[in-house]
């Protein structure tokens, strides 16, 4: 069974830093491509970032040089590093991995950057 323990979303001000992680059991990571989404309320999800099982890395136009995908194989983990968070990043970010016709999703963690 796959799951995802994620963690790290909370209360931010403009400007600050959050760091989320997706602790995965059940896959191994590596393999996987490992996505960020978000979902602010009344929107559609939208995909964040991207780390490859090769490592390369692509990100949103509206997070770069923002936000830092990375990847910590021994532990299975993937991080997400957002540094001067602006209050439209405020959402639930979401955890996925994707491989072949295999996708697979964490519960979710909010995120809020307001004053």
């Amino acid at each position: 069974q796959v799951q995802f323990a994620e963690s790290g979303g909370g209360l931010v001000q403009p400007g600050g830093s959050l760091r989320l992680s997706c602790a995965a059991s059940g896959i191994i990571v590596s393999i996987y491509a490992m996505n960020w989404y978000r979902q602010a309320p009344g929107k559609t999800r939208e995909l964040v970032a991207t780390i490859t099982s090769g490592g390369s890395t692509n990100y949103a136009d509206s997070v770069k040089g923002r936000f830092t995908i990375s990847r910590d194989n021994a532990k299975n983990t993937v991080y997400l590093q957002m540094n001067s968070l602006k209050p439209e990043d405020t959402a639930v970010y979401y955890c996925n991995a994707h491989r072949y016709d295999r996708d697979y999703w964490g519960q979710g963690t909010q995120v809020t950057v307001s004053s």
